[in-house]
């Protein structure tokens, strides 16, 4: 027996359809409450599905409207539709997937693809077998809405169309969907492809096992006339590309040139698709060799992808010079993470990763949807670092047209160019960039914002080699000008001149302090004229200044100019406003520089992050026990605020005692430790780590609860954790007489060195130093890693208290160094100048190991080493 609507009830959802559709807010309210009561009777469901497929008087958005109210219905309660209304449903999608209107096949077809992924494939068992079967169709309506339906579940449920649940029907679909690649419809054969490109990454087997009707079926498409098929066949070749490269070998030649070609497409998004290519190509072993021969075609045209297209200059307002006075739209801004402090040696001799920008374009991130222009950069970019300075020959002949160009487009490009060949193309440019760089700091007050912003970006790529030349060279002409642009008329300026003042800062380190009072004032004045977004990257830049110079910073009148408007800002935040995580990120750096010069704002800054650590702790436990009433805190809050905390004991040393003592800051720490989130755990046992350092008499009577807890955190699984829990260790012993026995079991884990850092190395030596017996016996196991890890490291207290450590070691168990003497010999000689009494004790081991063995074995031992190390040691230890 069919259902059908009663009359009454059919014109009161079809009003309420109507009046979801007024832009009222009080209407819409109304139709909100109206809604959730209908949902009360079951068949309000069979009332909306009614109106999409049998309601053909009515116009297709109120149609839409009704099946996508359904859907939501759908995705929200349909476990407890009663079998005769979700019947009824099913049904009707089915009889009327092929309706004459796209609208409403579109909107069937997301209808029918929401309950298969309410786990219904396997209870709709007729679907795809149906869906299949309408491919076959007369009519193309049918066939199509079919189609639309299919791709949506392929889009879907990938995996479970692939796996035994199902009994594989993608055995009988991929073969089914090749058929269409020779449809006489564009629609359906674009359909047919997307449907096939859902299953490459995951390499079903079905697929895998058509892969090369697939490539061949791909072939035959490669110039059809539809931009929509022309993009997707791009798309399988990408793909392709990653999971099947040696299906393609063969043919690489030819799909280079289709590429080339299609990268050039009059249709945006089929050239998108195909810029692709270049990106994934690049990460392939074989690039260079089957690429280097295409070269000269694909350089200009990927230097001519990185014009701004009309459509972004209207979409950036590239139009507009000044616009510092209109306030931001809250969803410019990006939500920021904080990333949780690392215990890192700060004279580790390699640079920490991340401080090159993730991201190669950056400068127009307000389109932060990925286009043309971005796309080819990034692949000149990574090209760039495949080739290295083989790419130049194509470039430079180009270069110089672009940059000199009278259009601003085409020499904004050009600079973007130079940006993003720096990493990749250093060496072969710096015979260049003596020219180059005056002419870009030129470019820095071009009339252009949009110039003068990728001008910003693309110096800060070349800062590394601007700061390895005299000051006055180039350093000061380009921090001149920065200064200039972070006070530009215009925000994407001033936010690109942030940016890359802070890598200049990174670079140049502690040459800026000559010029600090000059920088302070631009980064001061920048506080009262930006808007919110740039005020978040304005404290990064403060940020990075701070650890830049570090206790340079440490001046009275260099303090009366920072600290004001930060304490300034620091009042104007609630407790609950995110903008806090850049300011607290900023002032622990800021702490940590100014030392002593920060004691007359420590107290109400130390209270303030206590106060944020407690609340999100009670919030977390308030959600725990009642789920339903309270919502889970932002643990990013305490995260940041330890981190503060940290900075605040690392600068102020001593001087954080007084406050330590007046705070429940050890009970609050004890809850951080065991906390289930690994950042939280990382950041509270750098903390502890430093309290140890600046005021151990509060960390003493906690000790015996802490240490568990840092043993089971010495999980290498979580490498940050285990570093600063190691670390955390480390400086506990060293502040006591003998370590607590609970620490030596965990250790022998640590004893492996799983880490590549130097701070488990530093723990090992410095647990030697105050109980060599208990280490000793370990010695074998771990000297070899040991040595190759401190080495790297620059000479400072650390390395000094770790290698007093492996001394009274050797002094315990001799035996333990004997295979690997000459790595001792090698991170001896990375010293440049220890205290006297160690290399005293250097000098017992090398002379006591050399008697031991005789002055001919000895010979004949040393004879390996490299002449370096044989200079040094003879030079320093007479041996």
């Amino acid at each position: 027996m069919d259902w059908q609507p009663d009359e009454q009830g059919l014109q009161q959802v079809l009003q309420l359809l109507k009046d979801s559709q007024s832009p009222n807010t009080a209407t819409q309210r109304i139709v909100q409450d109206k809604l959730k009561q209908l949902n009360q009777f079951p068949d309000f469901n069979n009332y909306l599905i009614f109106v999409l497929t049998r309601l053909k008087s009515e116009d297709e958005p109120t149609r839409s409207l009704s099946g996508l109210i359904l859907k939501n219905n759908v995705k929200a309660h349909y476990q407890s539709f009663p079998p005769p209304v979700a019947d009824f449903i099913k049904q009707e999608c089915l009889n009327n997937i092929g309706d004459a209107s796209s609208l409403i096949r579109a909107t069937i077809g997301i209808l029918i693809t929401t309950i298969a992924s309410k786990g219904e494939l396997q209870m709709w068992p007729e679907l795809l077998p149906q869906l299949c079967n309408l491919l076959n169709s007369e009519d193309y309506n049918t066939c199509e809405g079919a189609f639309g339906a299919l791709q949506k579940i392929c889009e879907d449920s990938s995996e479970l169309l692939d796996s035994d649940a199902l009994n594989r029907p993608l055995n009988i679909m991929i073969p089914k969907f090749l058929q269409f690649f020779k449809h006489c419809s564009p629609k359906i054969r674009s359909h047919a492809i997307a449907c096939v490109n859902q299953f490459i990454m995951d390499r079903a087997q079905a697929l895998m096992d058509n892969i090369d009707t697939f490539i061949e079926h791909l072939f035959a498409l490669a110039v059809d006339d539809d931009p929509e098929v022309r993009k997707n066949v791009c798309r399988a070749l990408v793909m392709l590309l990653e999971v099947r490269i040696d299906r393609l070998i063969p043919h690489m030649h030819s799909i280079i040139q289709y590429m080339l070609q299609r990268t050039q497409d009059h249709d945006e998004n089929v050239a998108l698709e195909a810029c692709e290519f270049w990106l994934t190509l690049a990460e392939q072993p074989i690039c260079k060799e089957v690429l280097a021969s295409h070269l000269v075609q694909l350089i200009p045209i990927l230097v001519n992808g990185m014009k701004y297209s009309e459509i972004d200059i209207i979409l950036l307002k590239g139009d507009v010079e000044e616009d510092e006075a209109v306030p931001d739209s809250e969803q410019d801004i990006k939500p920021r993470f904080h990333k949780s402090r690392t215990v890192t040696l700060p004279h580790e001799a390699e640079r920490p990763d991340g401080s090159e920008d993730a991201e190669d374009d950056d400068d127009d991130d307000a389109l932060s949807d990925w286009n043309l222009r971005k796309c080819s950069a990034a692949a000149l970019d990574v090209l760039a670092n495949v080739f290295r300075e083989e790419l130049l020959p194509h470039l430079l002949p180009l270069l110089k047209g672009l940059l000199f160009h009278p259009e601003w487009v085409v020499k904004e490009s050009g600079i973007l160019v130079l940006g993003a060949i720096a990493e990749g193309c250093m060496q072969g440019m710096v015979p260049y960039l003596p020219e180059l760089i005056p002419h870009l700091i030129q470019c820095l007050s071009d009339k252009k914002a949009l110039v003068r912003s990728i001008a910003c970006w693309t110096l800060s790529r070349y800062a590394h080699w601007v700061v390895s030349q005299p000051p006055d060279m180039h350093l000061k002409p380009l921090m001149t000008e920065l200064l200039k642009r972070i006070l530009d008329g215009n925000k994407r300026v001033q936010e690109a001149a942030c940016s890359a003042f802070a890598t200049l800062e990174e670079e140049a380190c502690t040459e800026l302090v000559p010029y600090l009072s000059y920088i302070l004032d631009t980064l001061v004045f920048a506080f009262g004229k930006y808007q919110h977004k740039n005020l978040l990257i304005l404290y990064d830049a403060i940020g990075t200044l701070a650890d830049s110079v570090g206790h340079h910073l440490n001046q009275p009148e260099y303090i009366q100019k920072l600290m004001p408007p930060l304490i300034q800002k620091w009042n104007e935040l609630k407790d609950e406003d995110k903008d806090l995580f850049p300011l607290l990120e900023c002032l622990s750096s800021v702490a940590t520089a100014l030392q002593s010069g920060f004691l007359p704002y420590c107290e109400p800054v130390y209270q303030r992050c206590v106060t944020l650590v407690q609340k999100t702790l009670a919030q977390a436990m308030m959600y725990t026990q009642h789920p339903e009433q309270y919502e889970a805190p932002d643990k990013d809050f305490m995260i940041v605020a330890l981190d503060l905390l940290s900075g605040l004991a690392e600068g102020l040393g001593g001087h954080v005692e007084q406050l330590v003592a007046r705070s429940n800051i050890m009970t609050l720490l004890f809850q951080c430790m065991q906390d289930s989130m690994p950042e939280v755990r990382q950041s509270s046992f750098a903390l502890l780590g430093d309290l140890t350092k600046a005021c151990f008499i509060h960390v003493k009577p906690c000790i015996a609860e802490f240490m568990p807890i840092l043993g089971t955190n010495l999980n290498p699984e979580f490498i940050s954790v285990c570093n600063n829990a190691t670390w955390a260790i480390g400086e506990i012993c060293m502040q006591m007489e003998a370590p607590p026995r609970t620490v030596l079991g965990p250790l022998r884990v640590a004893g492996r060195l799983t880490s590549p850092s130097a701070i488990p190395a530093i723990t090992i030596g410095r647990l030697g130093y105050v109980c060599p017996q208990e280490v000793a016996p370990m010695l074998q196991q771990f000297i070899r890693p040991w040595c190759t890890s401190l080495r790297n490291i620059r000479d400072n207290e650390e390395k000094d208290s770790a290698f007093r450590g492996i001394c009274m070691m050797i002094g315990v168990n001799p035996g333990g160094v004997v295979q690997d003497f000459i790595f001792f010999c090698d991170a001896v000689a990375s010293w440049v100048s220890p205290k006297d009494d160690l290399r005293d004790m250097f000098y017992k081991i090398l002379h006591g190991f050399k008697d031991q063995v005789g002055e001919d074995n000895w010979q004949q031992f040393s004879e390996q080493f490299p002449p370096l190390l044989k200079e040094r040691l003879a030079a320093f230890y007479g041996v």
